[in-house]
C-alpha cells in the first residue's frame, strides 16, 4: 500500500478544517463511520463520480504514516482497495493541497 492518499473537500469544508486543525468528516463519511479517501490511481474517477459539476473543490495530499489501525484498506468501488480513516482527520498530516 502507498504512504499517501488524497482526500477531496468542498470549499467550505477546506476552510472549516483549516480553522479548526482537524476533519471530522463530510456528511458521507459521517454517515459511514469514516473518512473515505483516494490513492492517486482512484482520485480523478472519485472526483467524476461524486463531485461532478462542482466548482472550488480542493484536493489535499495525506500522508497516511501516522495512522496506525485507525487507517484500513477496504475493497469498494469495482472490487479495488480505498484507503478509510476511522478516526479524525489532522491538519497536520496535509502534505499539500490545491484547488480543481
Amino acid at each position: 500500500m502507498t504512504n499517501t492518499a488524497f482526500k477531496i473537500f468542498t470549499a467550505d469544508q477546506w476552510t472549516q478544517f483549516d480553522r479548526d486543525g482537524v476533519f471530522q468528516g463530510a456528511p458521507v463519511d459521517l454517515a459511514d463511520g469514516y473518512i473515505h479517501m483516494s490513492t492517486a490511481d482512484q482520485v480523478e474517477e472519485t472526483l467524476a463520480k461524486h463531485f461532478a459539476g462542482q466548482s472550488g473543490l480542493i484536493v489535499a495530499t495525506i500522508d497516511l504514516t501516522g495512522f496506525g489501525d485507525a487507517l484500513k484498506w477496504e475493497v469498494s468501488r469495482g472490487g479495488a482497495l480505498f484507503p478509510h480513516l476511522y478516526a479524525p482527520l489532522p491538519l497536520s498530516a496535509v502534505l499539500e493541497h490545491r484547488a480543481r
